[in-house]
């Protein structure tokens, strides 16, 4: 049984339109000597008619950009390679488009830079969120000292890798019950139902790639667990069904996919990401906690953001959405945790009132921004120096690849440095011990 093309019916209507028998013969290109039915000849644009008019339905954003929002500001904090910004002013030509950042850890990402903000009004851009919504970082601080736990730290990474689930595909060995499964509305809204079920195995699964937990020590001797991840599988699969419904494309060098908050499209959207939004703090929380209990003690302080997400926000008395890929919401007096490279501190910082934090849409960065994708990093560095970087300042790892040394990376003073007076540090913490996914495991929840 020959196999339904979904653009026959239109290819067939162009066909009779340009006067010739849909089911005529006429010569096959590709196959000298062959024919083919005379309707597939009109395929392509067949193709592009109905891509054109499920954008139109589905309140997907494409034409020429509206006057009023050509040539919007785009702040650059740091230098970049020139592909970078380019990107970035790529992204600024599509949709309302009212002002840009560019944050000084950016760097090339699918189809919008990594640590790049653009406020849309009346939009969103489900390129921008990313594959990863809600990906974000979690510090809390217990009332355990370093000094306390010093010679258990072997045994205590031991059991952090024992007890979370790092790498592809897993589910998480611990059952996980959260109130976000019983929002029966949020999930039909969604349009994720079905992967409810997915969802629930995965919650508190960490992942692989530059996803961590860290155990670190701040000035005064006190330890601090960091979490590194976002939605997992929900977040991933909600923006692969949301980006292909708008007629969106997956990719480096793509536009992006920017699409009407009022059209149905775009409401269900903004419900999924919300969900994969809540899934993410569910399961960063979890995970802290278990970690709490391997380590003893209470959580005396917590610091808790998404960096990749879209928010509702009000800017020089406009209300926008304002999506923010790989970069930290800093309004004045808003934490914020940043880790820098698996050997190097991280911060705990808060946003400031300043000119310089208003133009970045109070935006910082997300971490220190690698220098060098996963594949250079590979040609570049060897495992021994990763770990002669490691021991030099008293680092112990669990699991780890090449792409993820700290030479692969920029230096996280310097980044924070050229952000400029967007935010001021409260404190810097010392890692002491990370686990992450280990060599080979590549994760296709794209961050």
């Amino acid at each position: 049984m020959r196999r339904e093309d979904p653009y026959e019916a239109r290819s067939r209507a162009l066909c009779l339109a340009a006067g010739q028998n849909p089911d005529s013969r006429v010569d096959n290109p590709a196959k000298p000597g062959k024919t083919m039915p005379a309707w597939t000849l009109f395929r392509d644009a067949a193709r592009a008619d109905v891509i054109a008019q499920r954008q139109a339905e589905a309140g997907a954003v494409h034409g020429e950009q509206a006057a009023a929002y050509r040539n919007s500001p785009l702040t650059v904090f740091g230098a970049h390679e020139a592909s970078t910004v380019t990107q970035m002013r790529n992204c600024m030509a599509v949709g309302n488009a009212v002002a840009g950042v560019l944050c000084a850890d950016g760097h090339l990402g699918y189809a919008q830079p990594v640590g790049g903000v653009i406020a849309y009004e009346g939009q969103i851009s489900i390129s921008g969120v990313g594959f990863d919504i809600g990906c974000g970082n979690l510090a809390a601080r217990l009332d355990t000292r370093f000094a306390e736990i010093r010679d258990r730290v072997p045994e205590i990474l031991a059991d952090v890798r024992r007890v979370i689930s790092f790498g592809v595909g897993r589910a998480n060995a611990e059952r996980v019950e959260h109130a976000l499964f019983d929002d029966g509305e949020a999930w039909r809204e969604s349009d994720m139902e079905a992967y409810r079920q997915k969802a629930e195995a995965q919650l508190g699964t960490v992942g692989s790639g530059n996803h961590y937990v860290d155990l670190l020590e701040d000035e005064q001797g006190f330890v601090w667990i960091g979490v590194h991840f976002g939605s997992r599988g929900l977040g991933h699969t909600s923006a692969t069904r949301y980006l292909k419904m708008a007629g969106g494309q997956d990719g480096m060098h793509v536009p992006p996919t920017v699409v009407d908050e009022a059209s149905e499209l775009g409401r269900r959207y903004i419900t999924a990401m919300e969900l994969a939004g809540r899934y993410a703090y569910a399961g960063r929380e979890w995970v802290v906690e278990r970690v709490r209990r391997i380590i003893g003690g209470a959580v005396t302080d917590a610091v808790h953001n998404h960096h990749n997400f879209a928010w509702r926000e009000t800017h020089g008395g406009r209300d926008l959405w304002v999506v923010r890929k790989g970069a930290t919401p800093a309004f004045p007096g808003q934490r914020g945790f940043v880790g820098g490279s698996m050997g190097d501190d991280a911060v705990i910082l808060e946003g400031v009132d300043t000119p310089e934090a208003q133009a970045a849409l109070h935006s910082t960065v997300h971490g220190a921004g690698r220098v060098f994708g996963r594949k250079e990093a590979h040609r570049r560095f060897t495992r021994a120096e990763m770990e002669a970087w490691l021991r030099e300042r008293g680092v112990l790892l669990s699991g780890g690849d090449i792409d993820e040394s700290p030479m692969a990376y920029r230096r996280l003073p310097e980044v924070l440095t050229a952000q400029g007076g967007t935010v001021r540090v409260l404190h810097r913490l010392r890692p002491f011990a990370v686990a992450m996914a280990g060599a080979g495991e590549f994760d296709p929840f794209k961050d």
